[in-house]
């Protein structure tokens, strides 16, 4: 029989917030994190926005020696899991076996900065002037990588790199390997940091980020809205720490909720698109929904992909009602990004989180800038404000670039 599978930990560092406490708060006051673009001078560029982390400081959790050795995704996801060990109850080392714990995150770029500031180097200064530490910084699997050596995990340490379904992709792979038995816990989720020059502008090319809103930022994101016109790049990490239920009964760790079931496909359709029926995300909530035990009546609560595209909005709403018929209807669905922007592989643990939230909070997080329907968009996407409601089951969509669906059941826990 495999292991039930609970989440004892949290960290985050967001656009909206650096720890959970600062990013649930924001979203309760339905604030957005989208300002103009302070890492680089992008007055000149067609998007000038994004949804940046702010004040935020490595220096407040690691040597600032051992920093400098790190592409800024690094040190988000070091931050945010340092946050979760804690929040688990596991800061002391010699409270947890190194052996086995697992280090699966998402990260669907990785150091983009570093590697721009490498090649201005090489263009610029010549091939000997390119930084030592360029690689280190800029290959995905630095970022579980970093967290392990910080924190002392021995256990499987890799990279999902699923684009925008990474996080929640690298929590099914968690989930599967505490399931076998593999690991008594796992950190996980997802991060990401590219906004950056080729960051931004790989997104501008094929017209997937919002040019209308340079001078409204906190209008851009507007998943399901009659106005949308494109995601907001924004960037962060969300980490969670799941564990055996049978270790962290037996450790007397606090249950935040069960992680239920999950599921990956592939529609196997376009590389950017999603397919015009849904159909790779139809087959993952149905499989998710098949791995939790669950029926689709007894689902709450979607925090939905919703990206704020003219694409994914109707077609993950299209995709919803062909899962749920009549209940979806009744569902709370929201879109979270319009306040954080899409955090890319960040996204799918940022959004865990809220899914988390809303279960032990008794809050469902709001879908703000909605404020014209869109008859193609007619479900419950929780407008503006946050609303108070039991939540007992909150599923996290997450659909990415080649065709990647990634879904997370989450329950309240019942021992």
């Amino acid at each position: 029989m495999s292991k039930r599978v609970v989440v004892t930990g949290m960290g985050a560092v967001t656009p909206i917030g650096n720890t959970v406490d600062e990013m649930w708060q924001a979203m309760m006051e339905s604030q957005c994190g989208i300002d103009q673009i302070t890492k680089f001078d992008a007055s000149t560029y067609p998007v000038t926005i994004a949804a940046e982390v702010k004040d935020f400081a490595i220096g407040d959790y690691i040597d600032r020696r051992e920093a400098r050795k790190m592409d800024p995704f690094s040190h988000f996801a070091v931050a945010a899991s340092m946050q979760a060990i804690r929040d688990a109850g596991l800061e002391d080392p010699a409270s947890r076996d190194p052996e086995r714990i697992g280090t699966i995150l998402g990260v669907g770029i990785g150091g983009f900065g570093s590697l721009e500031d490498s090649y201005e180097a090489l263009f610029l200064k010549g091939p000997d002037r390119v930084p030592p530490m360029t690689i280190p910084k800029h290959i995905a699997n630095e970022g579980p990588g970093n967290v392990a050596i910080t924190l002392n995990c021995q256990g499987p340490c890799y990279a999902v790199t699923t684009a925008c379904a990474s996080g929640t992709d690298a929590i099914t792979n968690a989930y599967r390997m505490i399931q076998a038995g593999a690991c008594d816990m796992v950190i996980t989720g997802g991060v990401e940091a590219a906004i950056t020059k080729m960051g931004l502008m790989g997104f501008v090319v094929i017209k997937a980020v919002t040019a209308d809103f340079n001078d409204r930022p906190k209008e851009a994101s507007r998943p399901f809205d009659a106005l949308r016109s494109g995601f907001v790049l924004g960037e962060g990490a969300g980490i969670l720490v799941l564990e055996s239920l049978e270790h962290a009964e037996k450790r007397g760790a606090k249950i935040y909720a069960e992680l239920a079931g999950s599921a990956m496909t592939c529609d196997a359709e376009h590389l950017t698109a999603p397919h015009p029926e849904g159909r790779g995300a139809i087959q993952a909530m149905n499989l998710a929904l098949k791995d939790a035990g669950l029926e689709p009546e007894q689902v709450d609560y979607i925090n939905a992909h919703g990206t704020s595209t003219p694409l994914n909005d109707p077609f993950e709403t299209k995709a919803i009602k062909a899962v749920y018929g009549d209940h979806a209807y009744k569902l709370k669905v929201s879109s979270t990004k319009s306040m954080t922007g899409h955090c890319i592989g960040g996204a799918g643990g940022i959004e865990a989180i809220a899914s988390i939230k809303a279960i032990t909070e008794g809050y469902i997080p709001p879908t703000i800038n909605q404020t014209n329907p869109d008859p193609e968009c007619d479900l419950d996407y929780v407008p503006n404000k946050p609303i108070q409601a039991t939540v007992n089951v909150a599923q996290s969509n997450t659909f990415g670039f080649g065709g990647q669906n990634g879904v997370a059941i989450f329950k309240r826990f019942e021992g």
